[in-house]
């Protein structure tokens, strides 16, 4: 009876050495999605000047379909690195306004590293931080608008898995070397006179124009604009919005 006893006690703690065996195996091989910088991009950064953990800035624009990662060069400006097509958004030109309205937003939006997914259902994915404190202070709602992989979107701005995989992988890098968050510039168009001009008569014309503004001071001074919510508008440096202030405005900086 003993014996059996100790044979039955030895079967079970096999079989749990075994378990944990097994169990410590999956956790090694589980790791972190940290995406891929393409060696044909990191051929590009070095003959542009750039070190491969410099920040980033990227531009979207939805007419054209067209995401832009853009790279701090070693002489501190930011130069377009690399265009991608978006595969998929939802709605037409113009920002989102209400949870289910199927609208992309449009705006200044700030990326930290808590926004980057690895986990997303659409292969890899970072939140736009949409509602941001210029949306908020329109009562604009809804959340969870998203870059990400997948080519399928409602709402967000979808591209496929491998575009994904090197624009996720462009962030890490970028915030592994350092950087603390990477600004996303999401617009109706690319914004020149004549765009504009087509839109005039376009409800949101004015708010067409206040963007203009942070990509103009972007063109102007080739980095990215310090974004602040002023009194309903987008305001690009900080003494604009020291002047909102201290006139007795309120100014909630991105």
């Amino acid at each position: 009876m003993i014996d059996v006893l100790k044979k039955g006690w030895a079967k079970l703690l096999s079989a749990a050495l075994l378990m944990l065996l097994v169990a410590g195996c999956a956790a090694e091989m589980e790791q972190v999605k940290t995406g891929t910088v393409y060696p044909q991009t990191l051929a590009l950064m070095e003959s542009m000047n750039m070190d491969r953990g410099a920040p980033i800035f990227v531009r979207i624009y939805k007419q054209e379909s067209t995401l832009e990662v853009w790279k701090q060069d070693r002489g501190g400006a930011f130069r377009l690195l690399k265009s991608y097509a978006i595969c998929h958004f939802s709605g037409a030109i113009g920002p989102k306004k209400a949870e289910g309205d199927h609208q992309a937003p449009e705006g200044f939006y700030e990326i930290g590293p808590g926004q980057m997914n690895p986990h997303s259902r659409e292969y890899l994915s970072f939140n736009l931080g949409y509602p941001n404190a210029f949306d908020r202070s329109y009562g604009r709602t809804g959340d969870s608008l998203m870059v990400h992989g997948g080519c399928r979107s409602v709402g967000c701005y979808a591209m496929t898995n491998e575009q994904m995989e090197e624009i996720y992988g462009l962030a890490y890098e970028a915030f592994h070397a350092g950087q603390d968050r990477f600004q996303v510039q999401a617009l109706p168009f690319r914004m020149t006179a004549d765009n504009l001009d087509r839109a005039r008569t376009d409800a949101n014309a004015p708010f067409w124009e206040n963007l203009k503004e942070g990509t103009d001071y972007f063109d102007r001074n080739l980095q990215p604009p310090d974004v602040s919510a002023c009194n309903g508008r987008y305001v690009f440096d900080a003494q604009t919005a020291m002047t909102h202030l201290s006139g007795g405005g309120s100014c909630t900086r991105l």
